[in-house]
C-alpha cells in the first residue's frame, strides 16, 4: 500500500484577525480522509499547517517520509476555507511545487480549487477532487497503485491529458454517514491548540460534523463541496465520538460546524435525551436559521442538551435585502427566535452582511436598528462576498477583473460596484461593531436600575465600557457620513 502525506493550506499565522483571536479548529475535513485512507490500509501522516510560519516547513516532513501521494485536503467545514483567502490559495500552490519536486502524486480537495481547477492543475497538481471526496480520493489511488492510468471512468475528478483538462461527472455525495470512520484526531499534535484556546478563552473548544450539506437556496452562499442535499450522522454516532473526544482530551466545549444543526425532525430531542443518558455534559454552539429557530420545542431540546451559543443567518433588518437573497426567512421570525433564545438561555448571537444588491441607507439603517435593539451576544458582520457557482457571482462577475478574493479574512473589501464605495462599508463594520457595544452598555445600566441585574465585576465592566463607546460610536458615524457623501 502507498504511503499519503497529507496537508491543508489553512495557515493561521497568514491570517492576522484569526491568529490575534487564537481559536483555531482542527482541519475537520483532512481528518475525516487521513482516516478513510488509513482503514484502507494505506500508511497515513499528516502535515498540520494551522501553527507553521510558511510553507517551505513541508519540505523535511516530505522528505522525511517520502510519501507517494501528497494530498491537499482542506476543511470544507469551515467558512475560512470556503473563502478561499488568495494567502492560502499561494500557500497551497508552493507545497504543491515542492511536492511535485520530490516526486509526489499530487491531489487536491478543497472549495477553491473545486471551484477554479484549471488554476491548481497548472501550478503542477496532478489531480483535483471535485465535491465530497473520500471515496474519489479512495478510487483514485487505487487506480494510480494499479497502473491502470483510466481517469475518465473516475467520478468527481479533473486531469490534464494530453495538454487538455478534462473534468469528470459529479460524484453524488453519501448518504449514510455513519460509514465514514471518526477523523484521525491522533495523527494531529492537539496540544497547541488546547494552549491557544486555553490562552485566549479560557477553556478548550473542539470542532465536530453532524451533517453534510445545506437544502435552502441562499444565492450567495456557494456549496462546491457537498452541494444542496443534506444528509445526517446518527445521534448515536455522535455520541460515541463525543465520549471518545472527551475521554482522550477533556474538552470543555464543542463546535458543532454543520451549516444547518439538528434539521432532520426528531434529532436534536434523541440527541439531547442521549446526552443525558450518558452524563456527558459540556457545552456548545451550532449554526442556524430564523425560520428553524421559531420552534420552541427545538429551542428547549437544544438547551437540555447543553448548547448555549446558536449563530443565526440573520444576514439583514431589511425584508426587501432577504427577499432579494433567497433566504427564505422572515425579519419577525429573527425578532421571535431572538426572544426564544434568551427565554431558554441561550445566546443568541447573529451573522451580518452588508453591501448586497441594491442595499440602500435605509436598509442599512433597519439592519442597525435590528442589532441595536435586539442586543444578540456577538455578531459576525462582513460584506457581501461573490463565491463562484452562486447566483450572486453570477450578477456581478464581470466587475471582478482585478479582485475575486480577500487576501486574509479581515480585509472586508467589496469587490464590485455598490450604492456606496468600498471604505464606506469598511467604516460600517466599525460603527457597528461600537454602536452595538454601546448600546450593551446602556442596557447593563438600565438593567441595574430596574433592579433586574445583580452587580458584579462583569456588569461593572460593561456599564463602564459605555464611557469609551458612546464618543467612540459618534466619531465613527461622523466619519461614515463623510463616505457616505461619495457613493460609488
Amino acid at each position: 500500500m502507498s504511503k499519503i502525506l497529507f496537508s491543508h493550506s489553512y495557515f493561521l499565522r497568514f491570517d492576522q484577525k484569526q491568529w490575534s483571536i487564537g481559536q483555531p479548529y482542527a482541519p475537520l475535513g483532512t481528518l475525516y480522509a487521513a482516516a478513510s485512507m488509513r482503514k484502507n490500509g494505506h500508511s497515513i501522516s499528516v502535515f498540520d499547517t494551522m501553527f507553521v510560519h510558511k510553507p517551505e516547513e513541508v519540505i523535511p516532513v516530505l522528505e522525511n517520509t517520502m510519501p507517494d501521494f501528497f494530498v491537499i485536503y482542506d476543511d470544507g467545514f469551515n467558512y475560512l476555507t470556503k473563502m478561499c483567502l488568495t494567502n492560502m490559495r499561494e500557500a497551497a500552490f508552493k507545497m504543491i511545487q515542492y511536492a511535485k519536486a520530490r516526486g509526489c502524486t499530487v491531489i487536491v480537495s478543497s472549495s477553491d480549487s473545486t471551484d477554479r481547477f484549471e488554476m491548481y492543475l497548472n501550478e503542477g497538481a496532478d489531480f483535483i477532487l471535485l465535491g465530497e471526496a473520500e471515496l474519489t480520493l479512495s478510487e483514485l489511488v487505487k487506480n494510480i497503485e494499479q497502473k491502470q492510468h483510466d481517469f475518465f471512468g473516475i467520478q468527481g475528478i479533473a486531469f490534464k491529458h494530453n495538454d487538455s483538462v478534462v473534468k469528470t461527472t459529479r460524484r453524488s455525495v453519501m448518504k449514510d454517514l455513519d460509514e465514514l470512520p471518526f477523523p484521525a484526531w491522533e495523527l494531529i499534535d492537539m496540544e497547541p491548540y488546547r494552549r491557544s484556546w486555553l490562552k485566549n478563552a479560557g477553556y478548550f473548544s473542539m470542532n465536530m460534523g453532524t451533517t453534510r450539506g445545506c437544502p435552502f437556496k441562499c444565492n450567495w452562499c456557494a456549496k462546491p463541496i457537498y452541494g444542496n442535499r443534506y444528509n445526517s450522522r446518527s445521534p448515536q454516532n455522535v455520541i460515541d465520538e463525543l465520549k471518545m473526544l472527551k475521554e482522550k482530551y477533556a474538552f470543555d466545549h464543542i463546535w458543532f460546524c454543520d451549516d444547518i444543526f439538528g434539521l432532520k425532525p426528531g434529532w436534536v430531542n434523541e440527541f439531547a435525551t442521549l446526552i443525558e443518558k450518558e452524563k456527558l455534559h459540556f457545552k456548545f454552539k451550532i449554526q442556524s436559521r430564523a425560520d428553524l429557530l421559531v420552534q420552541e420545542n427545538y429551542i428547549v431540546d437544544l438547551a437540555k442538551a447543553g448548547c448555549d451559543n446558536v449563530w443565526m443567518g440573520a444576514e439583514s433588518g431589511s425584508q426587501k435585502i432577504l427577499d432579494a437573497m433567497d433566504k427564505g426567512t422572515l425579519v419577525s421570525q429573527i425578532y421571535e427566535a431572538t426572544s426564544l433564545l434568551k427565554k431558554h438561555h441561550i445566546k443568541p448571537s447573529f451573522f451580518i452582511q452588508f453591501g448586497y444588491l441594491g442595499e440602500t441607507k435605509e436598509d442599512i439603517e433597519k439592519t442597525i436598528a435590528m442589532i441595536n435593539k435586539l442586543l444578540p451576544y456577538e455578531i459576525g458582520i462582513s460584506v457581501s462576498y461573490p463565491l463562484p457557482g452562486t447566483g450572486f457571482y453570477e450578477k456581478v462577475k464581470n466587475e471582478l477583473h482585478h479582485k475575486a478574493n480577500w487576501t486574509d479574512s479581515d480585509e472586508m473589501a467589496l469587490m464590485f460596484r455598490n450604492t456606496y464605495q468600498p471604505a464606506f462599508y469598511k467604516q460600517l463594520h466599525s460603527y457597528v461593531h461600537k454602536s452595538y457595544r454601546k448600546h450593551i452598555a446602556f442596557e447593563n445600566l438600565r438593567q441595574l436600575f430596574t433592579h433586574h441585574a445583580k452587580l458584579n465585576f462583569t456588569i461593572i465592566k460593561k456599564i463602564l465600557s459605555g464611557l469609551y463607546y458612546a464618543p467612540a460610536t459618534f466619531i465613527e458615524k461622523i466619519k461614515l457620513q463623510q463616505l457616505e457623501k461619495n457613493p460609488a
